[in-house]
C-alpha cells in the first residue's frame, strides 16, 4: 500500500495550504462600489487529488506506476480518463481565472465536487480528507474572488460528503463542517438554515438578482439516507428542502428579484427520486417568470435539456418516461428528444418549458473547462452593485412587471391529469396530482430579452492538456461561444476582446467556427429554437459540432 503523507495539516507538503478546521475563512464582504459587468463564472467538478502522481498508471487512478501503461499521467492531468485533477491543474486554473477574469465578472457559481472520487481501494477516502480538500479549494475561491468583493456561491456535490452520495437530514457533521468551510460565502441570515441541509440563497446583486444554491443530495436517488419526497412525508429532507425552495421563490417573486437556480446533480428521473423530480419540475414551471435559468454539473458532459409540463402528466403507459430520461448515450437521447420537439414545433407553448444547463468539468474526464455567462444590464449604465436597488430604471422596470402580473391569467398546473386518474391508488399520492395553478409571463426575462436576461456564454478549455509539463505552462483557449459574431465588437461586448482568439478580435468577421449557434440570447424561446434545429436529422453539420462540444472531441465516458 502506498505510504500516506501527513498532508492534512499542509496539503501536499505546502503546495496548497489548507486552513485548519476550526478556522473561519475571513473574507471581505461584497463591495457595493463594484461596477457591474454583466458576466459571471460557472465552474464545476474540480476534483483535486492529493495522491495524483505524474507518470502513474491510469488503472491505478494515477496514484501508482505500473508497467505497460499506454498513457501515463501527465503533469497537468490525463484527458479522457477516470483520473482526477492534479494540484498543478487546480493551482494553474485559479491563477488564470484571477489574472484573466476576476476584473470582469460580477459573481461566481461553483457547483460542487471538490474532493477526489473514491475509486482506489488501496487509498480509501476519509471524511477528514474530504473536508481538507474542500477547505483548500474554498481558500482559493476566497483569494481569487471573494477578497475582491466578488460573491461566490458554492453547492454541495455528491463527492463532497462521506460516505459518498450520502447526506442525512441535518444538522449533522457534514452540514456543520461546511457551514464552517463556507462561512465566508454564506449570508449571515442563512447560517442557521444552512446547517439543516446545506441549502441557501445569496442576493449577488442586492434587491435585484439572487442565486439559490440547492442541496441536490436530498433529491438524488443514490442517497439511501432519505426517503424520496413522498407525499405526506413531512419530515423527509427532500420535502423540507422543496418547501424551503418554494418559500424562497415566492419571496423573490414578491420583490421582483430575478433568480438563478444552481446545484450539483441535474434534475432528471435518471438522477432524482421520481416524486422529488415531479415537485421540482412543477416549481421550475410555476416560477418561470423569475427563474432565469438552472445551472448544474456532475455529469461532466456539456449539454442542455428541458424540464417540461408534459413530465407532470400521468400517462396510461407505465413505461413512458420524461423526454430527458437517458436511455442511450446522452447525445443519442437528446437528439431523439429534440426530434420530438420538431414534430410539435408549431404547437410549442413556451409556458411548458424550463431550461437545464449542464456545464462540463474542470477535472479532465474530457478536457479541463469553465464557462463565463453574459447577462443583460442594459439601461443601468455604469451602475455599481450597491446602487442597483436605488436605480430609477430598475424601479420602473419592477413597477411595470408588478402591474403586468396583476393581469396575467392563471393556468392550472395539471392540465393533463383528470380527476379519474388522480383517484387511482397508483397516483393519488403523487405530487403530479397535487400541482398548483401557475401564471406565465411572456415578457419575463427568462422569455424575452430584457434586464437580467441571460444572453450567452463563452466556454474555455485546455486542449492537449497532456502535452504540458513543468517547463511548458498550459493555456485556456476559447472552445466556442453562443453569441452571434456581430455582437462581439459592440461597446461593452459580451466577451473582453483580450479573451478572444486573434481571429475574432478584428471587426468585420462574419463567420467563425467558434460561433456555430449565433444565439441572440439564452431565453427559453432561443433554447427551444436551437433544440428544434438540432432535432432535424438533415442538420448533420450542426449536430456534428454539437456532439464535438459535448465530449470535447472524444466520446461518452
Amino acid at each position: 500500500m502506498k505510504k500516506r503523507i501527513p498532508w492534512l495539516a499542509g496539503l501536499l507538503c505546502g503546495q496548497v495550504l489548507a486552513a485548519p478546521s476550526q478556522v473561519v475563512l475571513n473574507a471581505a464582504p461584497s463591495r457595493p462600489d463594484r461596477k457591474l459587468h454583466g458576466r459571471f463564472l460557472h465552474i464545476t467538478d474540480i476534483h483535486p487529488d492529493p495522491y495524483y502522481e505524474k507518470g502513474a498508471s491510469q488503472s491505478s487512478q494515477c496514484h501508482r506506476t505500473e508497467p505497460h501503461d499506454k498513457q501515463p499521467a501527465g503533469y497537468y492531468g490525463v484527458p479522457f480518463s477516470t483520473c482526477d485533477s492534479p494540484w498543478s491543474l487546480t493551482n494553474f486554473t485559479f491563477e488564470y481565472l484571477e489574472d484573466h477574469w476576476s476584473s470582469d465578472i460580477d459573481f461566481v457559481v461553483w457547483t460542487g465536487d471538490n474532493a477526489r472520487h473514491d475509486e482506489d481501494n488501496e487509498i480509501p477516502r476519509t471524511v477528514d480528507e474530504i473536508f481538507a480538500l474542500n477547505r483548500a479549494v474554498a481558500k482559493k475561491m476566497e483569494d481569487a474572488f471573494l477578497r475582491k468583493g466578488i460573491p461566490v456561491v458554492p453547492s454541495l456535490g455528491n463527492n463532497d460528503v462521506w460516505p459518498q452520495n450520502t447526506l442525512s437530514p441535518g444538522p449533522n457533521n457534514i452540514t456543520n463542517e461546511f457551514a464552517s468551510i463556507w462561512d465566508a460565502f454564506i449570508p449571515s441570515d442563512s447560517k442557521t438554515s444552512f446547517r439543516k441541509g446545506a441549502y441557501y440563497a445569496v442576493e449577488v446583486i442586492p434587491d435585484a438578482l439572487a442565486v439559490i444554491s440547492l442541496s441536490t443530495m436530498y433529491f438524488y436517488h443514490n442517497n439511501k439516507a432519505v426517503r424520496g419526497c413522498l407525499v405526506g412525508d413531512a419530515s423527509d429532507p427532500g420535502n423540507l428542502h422543496l418547501e424551503w425552495l418554494e418559500e424562497q421563490l415566492e419571496r423573490f417573486r414578491a420583490r421582483q428579484v430575478q433568480v438563478w437556480v444552481t446545484g450539483h446533480v441535474p434534475p432528471a428521473l435518471d438522477h432524482f427520486f421520481p416524486e422529488c423530480y415531479y415537485r421540482y419540475a412543477e416549481l421550475s414551471l410555476r416560477y418561470q417568470d423569475i427563474i432565469l435559468g438552472s445551472l448544474f454539473g456532475h455529469l461532466n458532459v456539456d449539454h442542455f435539456y428541458f424540464v417540461e409540463a408534459a413530465d407532470l402528466n400521468i400517462s396510461p403507459e407505465e413505461d413512458t418516461m420524461p423526454s430527458h430520461s437517458f436511455e442511450g448515450t446522452i447525445y443519442e437521447t437528446l437528439m431523439a428528444d429534440f426530434e420530438e420537439l420538431v414534430k410539435t414545433k408549431k404547437h410549442l407553448n413556451y409556458d411548458d418549458y424550463a431550461v437545464i444547463s449542464v456545464s462540463p468539468s474542470l477535472v479532465p474526464t474530457y478536457l479541463p473547462s469553465f464557462r463565463v455567462f453574459n447577462y443583460n444590464i442594459s439601461g443601468l449604465g455604469s451602475t455599481t452593485v450597491g446602487a442597483v436597488g436605488e436605480d430609477e430604471y430598475l424601479l420602473m422596470t419592477k413597477m411595470d412587471r408588478a402591474s403586468r402580473r396583476k393581469h396575467l391569467p392563471y393556468r392550472h398546473g395539471n392540465d393533463g391529469n383528470d380527476g379519474r386518474q388522480c383517484m387511482g391508488a397508483d397516483y393519488r399520492d403523487s405530487w403530479r396530482c397535487k400541482l398548483q395553478p401557475w401564471r406565465s409571463d411572456s415578457h419575463a426575462p427568462s422569455r424575452q430579452n430584457s434586464l437580467w436576461s441571460p444572453l450567452g456564454y463563452a466556454q474555455y478549455y485546455i486542449p492537449q492538456v497532456e502535452e504540458y509539463d513543468e517547463s511548458h505552462e498550459p493555456r485556456f483557449k476559447l472552445e466556442y461561444l453562443t453569441f452571434p459574431i456581430s455582437s462581439l465588437h459592440l461597446a461593452d461586448g459580451p466577451v473582453p476582446l483580450r479573451n478572444l482568439p486573434k481571429s475574432l478580435r478584428e471587426a468585420g468577421v462574419t463567420e467563425s467556427e467558434f460561433a456555430p449557434y449565433g444565439m441572440h440570447d439564452l431565453t427559453i424561446p432561443s433554447w427551444l429554437d436551437l433544440a428544434c434545429k438540432l432535432g432535424k436529422p438533415r442538420e448533420k453539420k450542426l449536430r456534428k459540432r454539437f456532439k464535438k462540444y459535448m465530449y470535447m472531441g472524444g466520446s461518452e465516458i
